[in-house]
């Protein structure tokens, strides 16, 4: 009989409350969607990975350990999807290492992350209008991605222009490591003359480091001490992608596509 497996491959997180939410959310999605498969996980951070080894003693596979690991089981269709919002970096890296165990396996797929068709911006814009206030003159969201200076970079720009044409002209998307930066924000704000209440989101899988402390930490050039030094209102979310049972959806349908 032909086992098949399901990896799930993510960048990672160090908080064990934001893993479970997010990353062990999409899993457990994808792990009903397809019953058939057997449903592993693998993060492409090295950081992360030693982290999670040093301070919890805990060992999670990165995409070789958990191919290999597949392989001595005896498991002959393997379907890869990750959990990346962009076709960046590190989907890049999984994928290059993923296609190096091609020739084990009966069948390797492998999936796309969130951001990849032109569709696929116009879908995360509509799961995520789901669950954002409604559109208000005086108010602006503002969604914070993590940046690349990789050239799929380019998915926050059209991601803004992909809100603004489905009429949420009042969301501005920004990173932390790219263009646009927050200084970007700041201009495209500035227009916006009647705002006074701002409402900060991470345009991220998971909730992490970003999102804890350059959007909403403490210090004084994080994105919320700077707009409230401005004289903005200003209201965290500080909710990861993995969150939404819509843009998890969304996760699952690239699996199945990846599968088809």
């Amino acid at each position: 009989m032909e086992q098949k497996a399901l990896l799930a491959v993510s960048f990672g997180t160090s908080y064990a409350d934001t893993l479970e939410k997010n990353i062990a959310a999409i899993e457990a999605d994808l792990a009903a969607a397809f019953p058939e498969r057997t449903l592993r996980r693998a993060f492409t951070s090295g950081m992360i990975l030693r982290r999670w080894k040093k301070e919890r003693g805990v060992e999670i596979d990165d995409v070789p350990a958990a191919l290999e690991r597949l392989e001595r089981e005896g498991y002959t269709d393997v379907l890869v999807q990750p959990t990346h919002v962009m076709n960046g970096e590190e989907y890049h890296k999984l994928a290059a290492q993923a296609e190096e165990y091609r020739d084990r396996f009966d069948r390797l797929t492998v999936g796309v992350p969130l951001l990849t068709a032109a569709e696929d911006y116009l879908d995360l814009g509509k799961a995520l209008m789901e669950i954002l206030p409604p559109r208000s003159e005086d108010r602006a969201v503002i969604y914070m991605g993590h940046g690349s200076e990789h050239q799929a970079n380019s998915a926050y720009a059209l991601m803004e222009y992909a809100f603004h044409d489905l009429g949420r002209r009042d969301i501005i998307v920004g990173t932390v490591e790219g263009y646009p930066d927050f200084a970007a924000v700041l201009r495209r704000l500035k227009e916006r003359r009647l705002v006074k209440e701002v409402e900060l989101r991470p345009l991220m899988t998971v909730a992490g480091d970003h999102a804890k402390n350059d959007l909403a930490g403490d210090e004084d050039d994080s994105w919320k001490n700077v707009l409230e030094g401005l004289g903005y209102r200003v209201n965290c979310v500080l909710t990861g992608l993995g969150e939404y049972p819509q843009v998890r959806a969304l996760f699952v349908e690239h699996a199945r596509q990846a599968q088809a």
